[in-house]
Order: C-alpha cells, then structure tokens, then sequence
C-alpha cells in the first residue's frame, strides 16, 4: 500500500481483535468494503492471529499464525483490504510479512529491540504501538531501531497510559509529541478505554467512551484511527467491552471524516 497517502489522512484501522472464525471476519469485512466505497476513505482491515498477551492462560488465543495468516489472506483476496496484525516474536516477521501490509508491533514489546529490527528489515510498513509505561517523547527509541534498518515507513499508535492498577488514561499531548517525529500517529480509540485486568482474570472496559476518544484524537491532529469492531462484542471471546459494535461504526467514521 502507499505510505505517503497514511501521511495524509484520515485512515482507519479496523476489524476484530482476533480471528474468530472465517464467518466473523466475512461479516465485518462486508460491512467495512460497504464504508470504504460509500465514503471512499482508507481502510485497513486488522485482526490478530494469536493474542499472545491475554491476561489469563485460559483466554482465547486465536488460531495460530500459518492458519490466520491465510483466512487474512484470504479477506484481501475477496475484498481488497491492505492487511495489519500483531508479531509478537522475531521468526514471525518474515512469516507476517509473506501476507500482511503493516507489521504491528503490540505497546507492551515497543522496546524489544530484535522483534523492532526484524520488523524493520522486512521492508514493510511498522505501526509500532507506545506502551502504556511509555511518554509520547520516549517513542523516539523505538523510532531509531527500526530506522537503524533502512526502514522509514514507520506508524505511532498512541493507546493510553497505565494509571495506578486496571485503569488506563489517555494523554493526548502525546499525539503531537510523537507526530514530531514526522511519520503518521494514530489513535487506538479501543484499547485506550480498556481496564487492563480488572475483570477477575481478563481485561474489561468501557465501549461508552470509544467515540469520545476518537474526538478528540482529531482536535489534535491524529492521522489515523485504530477501532475494533465485532457484529457481537458482547460475546466476543477477546477484548469485547471495548469493541464497538459493527453496526454503530457509520456514525462514528462520518463524524471523522467531516
């Protein structure tokens, strides 16, 4: 896909958290080839694999890279999207990397410097997301190793910072903290309301605040807009009390692109 057009704006981010199933992804990715061709903006369709960080051993991890590689793959080739999703190890990238557009590098490994710079010597996009101990000025680090590859395409993902236990704030003077740096910022409107842990063995949120946030990510300047959305998040086996549901996405978009 072309970087420079993500330098201008406004694009999304959007899909499930995890890959559920092939009739979840079909749903969503219907309703997001709907939007992009009825407002003609930039969609970037994104689910992971294998969430590798839940918060109990228990929770629903995904079906493993090779197997949700290609059912992503597969929604490229039926609807067109560029492709992101998460690596958590380094070996994956290069995997990744056979099928995805955008290399997403999770907020909680942002400072692991070889799953950076195989990131980086994939030549594809990284969208590096800033970890919830981090300042919107400390992403200048991780900004460096990927650039130590020849890599300047390069994304920020602001997605909140830890505030005391199970709480997350947002502090928005990071946007433009971390647009210093010249490449696109964007705001993860979805994870920023979570409430890291706080629901007895996984994490829990509040979805009322997801268009408050993304509000206000555009009064300063935010570039892109990160938003998972499910059909049913309610019973989503993955982040649920954040998502939006799929069918209150239209309202939210026609407001941003205003």
């Amino acid at each position: 896909m072309n970087f420079a057009e993500l330098q201008q704006g406004p694009f999304f981010i959007l899909g499930p958290c995890v890959i559920e199933n092939q009739t979840i992804l079909d749903t969503v990715a219907t309703e997001l080839a709907r939007l992009k061709d009825k407002y003609q903006v930039p969609i970037i369709f994104k689910a992971s694999f294998d969430k590798a960080n839940r918060t109990s051993v228990e929770g629903y991890r995904g079906p493993g890279m090779r197997e949700g590689l290609e059912m992503l793959a597969d929604i490229k080739h039926r609807f067109g999207f560029p492709l992101i999703t998460d690596i958590h190890e380094s070996y994956q990238a290069d995997i990744a990397a056979e099928y995805v557009d955008i290399l997403q590098i999770p907020a909680f490994l942002c400072r692991q410097t070889d799953l950076l710079l195989a990131a980086g010597n994939t030549g594809k996009i990284v969208n590096i997301k800033k970890a919830q101990f981090l300042s919107g000025q400390d992403m200048k680090f991780p900004v460096e190793k990927v650039k130590s590859t020849g890599n300047n395409q390069i994304m920020l993902t602001e997605r909140g910072t830890m505030f005391g236990y199970n709480n997350l704030v947002v502090d928005f003077r990071n946007l433009p903290d971390m647009a210093q740096f010249g490449f696109p910022v964007i705001m993860d409107c979805t994870h920023s309301v979570q409430r890291p842990g706080a629901g007895g063995g996984k994490t829990v949120g509040n979805r009322e605040f997801v268009p408050s946030m993304a509000l206000a990510a555009k009064a300063f300047g935010a570039n892109g807009y990160f938003l998972e959305v499910h059909p049913d998040p309610d019973n989503a086996p993955s982040d649920g009390a954040n998502m939006l549901y799929l069918q209150d996405l239209e309202a939210l978009l026609v407001q941003l692109i205003a």
